[in-house]
């Protein structure tokens, strides 16, 4: 039973022996068992309890209904019922040593990643864990905690692959050194792709360069008609790639396959290409903050060159992959839009949009094969 199943048992319980407010008194038990504030409980609806944790509600509401007792008034020289200890304040003196910890080693956003360590470590949500930090925490915790706020400190590893996983256009994403952080810019390249393909009949879509398969999967997600192949040079992101696809629940309208650009790719009748490919010049590449250049993959962010070669090879190659009327969509980097779009045009592509990131820089290019001529930017 999930703990909103159990909420809702305590209550119909309590009820059946005539307590004036059994919600409430469900409430406090159950918040007291999980160590939980109790205006926090249902952030956490889909928690699996234990079956000690179980047991133990059950005995407070058996002494409850045998006393005619509220959960207040239960005796406490009881032992299971002694409230643990509040240890707050040397949780939130701990939690402030981290972010300073982190501020003096220059971690750029020390209070946010040190929040997301204890969370991740104290397996609570970090937009709850301010509230969360009466239990104590034990030995082995603390440890766990120094361990990563060390590596994120003196190794510079990015928070992300500290914590295994990443949130991306609101959905779980597995995360490592295999494969690349998913980016908020790359949300917009998602959104304007799923306005495009909402009105394609089972549109058919092809993701280049797929990496952890944040765009596939996300694809596959919102637009549940559609069928999308993800395209990766690289075992190891595939293999990630095929986790987040069973995460996310999205196995019977995605695949993924190894191919160096198109070399494996069969289908000349896709609606759509999207691929937001390795476009960082290698002179840019050098001057990376550590947290990138260090760990996250060099071929996933950098063609070694100019930045270009893949909007070159794609723009190129991709015409004989798309139906007519079909879409290219690229995110790029900092001031590419324009010099990508001429390499659209000159491969027969109408570039029908051009869209800003939340910091205003034109991260987006979509095309189409034979579409509508003209350039829309959209901010």
């Amino acid at each position: 039973m999930k703990l909103l199943d159990i909420l809702k048992f305590s209550e119909e319980y309590l009820k059946k022996y005539s307590f004036s407010k059994p919600r409430l008194e469900s409430e406090k038990i159950i918040s007291h068992v999980l160590n939980l504030e109790r205006i926090t409980l249902y952030a956490y609806f889909d928690m699996e309890l234990t079956l000690e944790q179980k047991e133990k509600i059950k005995n407070y509401l058996k002494a409850m209904a045998r006393n005619r007792l509220n959960f207040d008034e239960l005796p406490r020289e009881n032992e299971n019922i002694v409230p643990e200890k509040d240890c707050t304040f040397e949780n939130r003196e701990l939690l402030q040593k981290s972010i300073e910890y982190l501020a003096k080693n220059e971690v750029l956003d020390s209070k946010l990643d040190a929040e997301y360590i204890f969370a991740h470590v104290l397996n609570v949500k970090r937009t709850i864990l301010s509230m969360n930090l009466r239990k104590e925490i034990t030995a082995e915790e603390t440890q766990k905690i120094k361990e990563l706020l060390h590596k994120r400190a003196k190794e510079k590893k990015p928070l992300q692959y500290l914590l295994g996983e990443w949130e991306f256009y609101g959905l779980p994403f597995k995360v490592d050194e295999r494969v690349l952080i998913p980016r908020a810019d790359t949300e917009i390249l998602v959104e304007q792709c799923k306005f495009i393909l909402k009105e394609i009949e089972n549109p058919k879509v092809l993701d280049i360069g797929t990496g952890s398969g944040a765009i596939s999967v996300t694809i596959a997600k919102e637009v549940p008609n559609a069928m999308v192949l993800g395209a990766d040079i690289s075992t190891d992101a595939l293999d990630v790639a095929v986790e987040n696809r069973k995460i996310n629940n999205v196995e019977n309208n995605l695949k993924f396959i190894k191919s160096d650009i198109f070399s494996n790719i069969k289908d000349t009748d896709y609606d759509m290409i999207i691929s937001n490919p390795p476009y960082i010049p290698q002179e840019e590449y050098e001057g990376l903050m550590p947290e990138v250049k260090l760990h996250e993959p060099q071929r996933a962010l950098t063609d070694n060159g100019d930045g270009y070669y893949f909007y070159k090879k794609i723009s190129e190659e991709s015409p004989k992959y798309l139906k007519d009327g079909g879409y290219l969509a690229f995110e790029v980097g900092y001031n590419q839009a324009e010099e990508v779009s001429g390499f659209m045009k000159k491969n027969g592509f109408d570039v029908i949009a051009i869209v800003k990131d939340y910091g205003g820089i034109e991260r987006v290019v979509i095309g189409r094969k034979s579409g509508e001529k003209g350039v829309d930017k959209v901010s």
